[in-house]
């Protein structure tokens, strides 16, 4: 009888655990606290053949209020958008690379107003242009180096990209890149002038390397990743991350409706271990997995109890450090319009609204729009989350949530162009 009883017993715990084991993690399928109403945002645009297919996410600090997906992950296989989609999310990489480097200024180990030569003596010397005309260069020494704080405004004087990045800039070691980028002369005095700089935001990640002792892919996977829960996010994703992969598209000709395109930034395969980390603009990403990083910035740097960041850290970086430029940037996060975030190459984007204390991500793979519609998609999506869920109170919230026909934007043309 012990014995009989002993092994159903055992029985029951191995269901358990494998229903357990087979179930939907946090990371991977947020539990939904309200009504859907974004879909009815996107569906015409879905429908007229100006956007392939959708991810979107809605959240307070604490709660997921809308997760829906839309269109096609995959239009020639009829494949439908899944919510657990994996996206290249390119340039919404930066406010990764400024957390993982204000963790080592938490620690002390790190001076964000530290000259980058400090860490890394190639830029030691670095000349500014003076005067530059087809005929000559005139070089100058810059009223200051270039400091860590200007890597992640983009007030620098680094060039966006340099020429040995050009073909194929995810080939090349961190280290190697970087290097190429001290041996170029500075465009502007640093702190001058605002110019979007991917190397500057390469050399924010090199800084993390050369102070942690460790490759910068594997500082984000032990110091950020990893304790945050965020599963699919990654420089290379695996086999099987890829299946989950939505592809990417271009208009077609004569901009009648999408085509299938390779992401021209990056080589293939994706999954190939030759490919190096790029802190600019190289991770994948879910949107299960962006929400946990936006929600450990909405509560200033700490989520399920575990501090990742000071407050004060998570404060410089989403208030604006430009002074009297007129670009709005934190450290690596854009801070206009009341929102706090990123955007990234083939149409990602990421934000946090303190006023509304909501959390709006927003997931295409797309470059391009066959219709001038398409332009305005993000905005419409960020309103229709704005009015549904963007209250300060549960009563306020319950007064302004909108049907899903009233959130639809006007209708788009199915095959009128530009």
């Amino acid at each position: 009888m012990k014995k009989s009883f002993r092994s159903v017993a055992i029985l029951v715990l191995l269901l358990t655990a494998v229903a357990v084991g087979s179930g939907p993690s946090r990371a991977q399928t947020p539990a939904v606290a309200g009504p859907k109403v974004i879909a009815g945002v996107l569906q015409p645009f879905v429908d007229s053949h100006v956007l392939a297919g959708a991810v979107t996410l809605v959240a307070s600090k604490d709660k997921v209020l809308d997760l829906e997906a839309v269109g096609y992950a995959d239009i020639a296989a009829k494949k439908p958008m899944r919510t657990d989609g994996l996206f290249w999310i390119a340039s919404q990489s930066k406010p990764i690379a400024a957390t993982a480097l204000m963790m080592l200024v938490d620690e002390g180990k790190v001076k964000v107003d530290d000259a980058v030569e400090k860490y890394l003596p190639e830029f030691t010397g670095q000349m500014v242009i003076a005067e530059q005309n087809p005929d000559h260069v005139l070089l100058k020494k810059p009223k200051h180096p270039v400091l860590i704080r200007n890597l992640m405004t983009h007030t620098s004087g680094l060039r966006p990209l340099t020429p040995i990045e050009e073909v194929a800039p995810d080939r090349l070691p961190l280290c190697t890149a970087v290097r190429s980028y001290a041996m170029l002369p500075l465009l502007f005095e640093p702190d001058s002038k605002s110019l979007y700089s991917n190397a500057g935001v390469n050399t924010v990640g090199r800084i993390v390397e050369v102070v942690s002792g460790m490759p910068y892919e594997e500082f984000l996977d032990r110091r950020l990743f990893g304790p945050l829960g965020m599963k699919d996010t990654s420089f290379r994703p695996s086999a099987e991350q890829l299946k989950r992969l939505a592809k990417s598209y271009k208009p077609a000709a004569g901009r009648t409706g999408l085509e299938e395109t390779p992401i021209v930034k990056l080589t293939y395969p994706l999954d190939d271990r030759r490919r190096q980390a790029r802190p600019a603009g190289g991770l994948f990403s879910t949107a299960a997995d962006l929400l946990l990083f936006y929600r450990m910035i909405a509560h200033g740097g700490v989520l399920d109890g575990k501090r990742y960041l000071s407050a004060g850290a998570v404060e410089q970086m989403t208030t604006k450090q430009t002074g009297a430029l007129p670009s709005p940037y934190g450290f690596c996060f854009g801070t206009g319009g009341g929102r706090i975030g990123h955007a990234g190459s083939y149409g990602t984007n990421s934000s946090y609204d303190p006023r509304h204390q909501l959390i709006t991500i927003y997931l295409i793979q797309q470059t391009g729009w066959r219709h001038k519609a398409g332009k305005k998609i993000l905005a419409a999506v960020q309103q229709a989350a704005t009015k549904a869920y963007g209250a300060v109170s549960p009563a306020h919230v319950a007064a302004t949530r909108v049907s899903p026909e009233a959130a639809q934007p006007a209708a788009v043309p199915a095959n009128k162009h530009d």
